[in-house]
């Protein structure tokens, strides 16, 4: 529902186009659109019924504004900035489509270089890729420094490099050389990195031959070796096409209120390299589609190829101004069966989804269902766990976990630094946590859970009851988890008794609450060991001369961890402000604590 103040901005919307900013309780965005008329599609999130993802977006509402743009294609260019510059949570396409993948660099110097890089930029440089994998990428450099050497050194240092004796470096180490020898070394690597690997293959088949006529036997077989690579790792790949032209190939498939996008990247005239994402929409699914493109291509690590193909559902002359290259929608041909796969692909990938997701609920609600049932409890859909955690009785923690229908809720898990510190007395460190817990729940009037489990026995559980039942006047069900001497889950202790539950070993019910045990366990020995770390390092620093809490608060900020200040240069210290001497102690003091 609508509340008066953005009653009042609705009715003050234009119908033009433009771009809108939703904003939560804090101001913050979090989510930007963009409109062919504004008035319509902004009114529709208030005046209209959702469900999903959509609806979650509206119940977080709570102002926003717009940006009039001249036409369409503005609005969608002003879309893909106001995205970048604020990273909204619910354009959700960002955060995924961002793939890290390698390419093959050609430098942009007097001396150039082939390197393997992860992200794009604007230097100047010849880029090549993306490659399915750092593997493949690593073998292809490898190739073309053997066949087509540039520079392999550092530049200039007198004498030639190790790489100019095997064949591997033009020489810049300790000469000048020629730009039309580079020249003519990038044009090869061009070709073949374009899918023309004949010459390549031509060349070294003759070099090979002239090597094993002179019974030059080894290096014979390490041309061998190279031509069996292009066989297999290079022309491995079916050629899917009549051309070399590099491009990219999107389309999609809608269901459930999610998107399923396949991406297809053609080079040297193969199918190098799919990419999926699948997401919920909270928009038109074609213009969520063009948004995509759009955002996907302003991501550094996305080169733009030199066409993009995309289904006649989308505006191909919107895309292409927006991303800079011609963008086009085939209607028959190898392009099209490459756009009809590439559909194909993405509405099997959400099917797929689909059904592991319902397999998914239906085991984990169905456990949850089965846990209750076992208890004779109306519901365990909300369940919390707790566990204490400490060494020898220093700094005793708890931790809280949450388990929603079956599944961790990690938003919900809780850490507690205990003030009891008697170790010994597990009764009072779990009142006090209970105590906490929940008083601040009634205080907040937030939703009690539907049963509380205890990594514990009777003691632990009867602390419980008594916190609960004597002390805040509430009536949740208890239980307690018991392990065997294997510190695996045994049973139940449950109800006024104390009674042992047993569940079948092989029931959904049992694996649930062994997950539980085991998830609550590691979330408490993981924030134990971070405050006993953080302990134990301070606690030896403090036995050093000249270092007091500021020099240990240095220290601590600046190499996190005792091992990396032992190793650091005694300068490096001294960088924080901590005098010589004082620094030569933390190191001899530190070098022999690690020996």
């Amino acid at each position: 529902m609508a509340t008066s103040h953005i009653e009042h901005k609705l009715r003050l919307l234009p119908d033009l186009p433009g771009c809108y900013l939703m904003k939560n309780k804090l101001g913050k965005i979090i989510y930007v659109g963009k409109a062919k008329n504004l008035k319509n599609r902004v009114r529709s999130y208030f005046k209209s019924s959702h469900e999903g993802k959509t609806a979650k977006l509206v119940s977080q509402i709570r102002d926003f504004e717009t940006i009039i743009t001249t036409n369409d294609k503005e609005a969608f260019l002003l879309e893909i900035t106001l995205i970048q510059k604020h990273r909204p949570y619910y354009n959700i396409q960002l955060k995924q489509g961002n793939g890290g993948y390698p390419y093959i660099k050609i430098t942009n110097e007097r001396d150039p270089q082939l390197k393997i890089v992860n992200t794009i930029k604007k230097d100047g440089g010849y880029y090549f890729g993306p490659y399915p994998n750092v593997y493949a990428a690593d073998e292809t450099l490898h190739f073309l420094q053997k066949v087509y050497p540039l520079r392999r050194c550092n530049g200039y240092q007198h004498r030639p490099c190790l790489y100019y004796h095997m064949g591997q470096c033009l020489g810049a180490c300790f000469k000048k050389v020629p730009k039309s020898e580079y020249q003519n070394q990038i044009r090869h690597i061009k070709s073949f990195l374009n899918g023309d690997v004949g010459i390549a293959k031509k060349m070294l088949t003759e070099k090979m031959k002239i090597a094993a006529d002179s019974l030059q036997y080894e290096r014979a077989a390490e041309i061998r070796d190279q031509l069996k690579y292009i066989e297999i790792t290079v022309e491995k790949q079916k050629i899917i096409s009549n051309d070399t032209t590099p491009r990219d190939i999107f389309n999609y498939y809608v269901n459930h209120g999610w998107i399923s996008i396949q991406i297809f990247f053609i080079r040297q005239a193969r199918l190098l390299k799919r990419v999926k994402r699948s997401f919920p929409i909270v928009d038109d699914p074609v213009e969520t589609m063009e948004d995509f493109i759009g955002q996907f291509y302003s991501e550094e690590n996305h080169q733009t190829p030199k066409e993009v193909l995309i289904p006649e559902t989308l505006a191909a002359d919107l895309i292409s101004e927006a991303i800079g290259t011609p963008v086009r929608v085939p209607q028959r041909g190898q392009k099209k069966d490459l756009i009809d796969m590439a559909q194909k692909n993405a509405k099997l990938v959400l099917d797929e989804k689909f059904r592991l997701m319902e397999l998914d609920n239906i085991k984990t609600k169905g456990a949850a269902d089965e846990l209750a049932v076992a208890l004779n409890i109306a519901s365990a859909k909300t369940i919390e766990a707790f566990d204490h955690s400490h060494i020898q009785g220093a700094d005793i923690v708890s931790a809280m976990i949450q388990f929603v229908d079956g599944k961790p809720n990690k938003n919900a898990y809780r850490k507690y630094k205990l003030r009891n510190e008697d170790h010994a007395d597990e009764a009072a460190s779990t009142r006090e946590v209970i105590r906490r817990r929940y008083t601040r729940l009634l205080k907040e009037h937030a939703d009690l859970p539907d049963l509380i489990l205890m990594d514990g026995g009777e003691i632990q559980l009867n602390a419980v009851k008594d916190v609960l039942e004597n002390e805040l006047g509430l009536e949740i069900p208890v239980a307690g988890m018991v392990k065997n001497d294997k510190h695996k889950t045994a049973d139940l202790l449950f109800g006024q008794l104390d009674e042992h539950i047993s569940l079948n070993p092989k029931s959904q019910a049992f694996y649930l609450v062994q997950r539980i045990q085991d998830e609550v366990h590691r979330f408490a020995i993981n924030f134990h060991r971070q405050v006993h770390t953080k302990h134990s390092l301070s606690s030896e620093l403090d036995t050093i001369e000249g270092v007091g809490p500021k020099t240990r608060s240095k220290l601590l900020n600046k190499f996190k961890t005792m091992k990396k200040i032992a190793n650091a240069p005694i300068n490096e210290i001294e960088a924080l402000g901590i005098n010589t001497k004082t620094a030569k102690n933390i190191k001899y003091s530190l070098n022999n604590i690690e020996k």
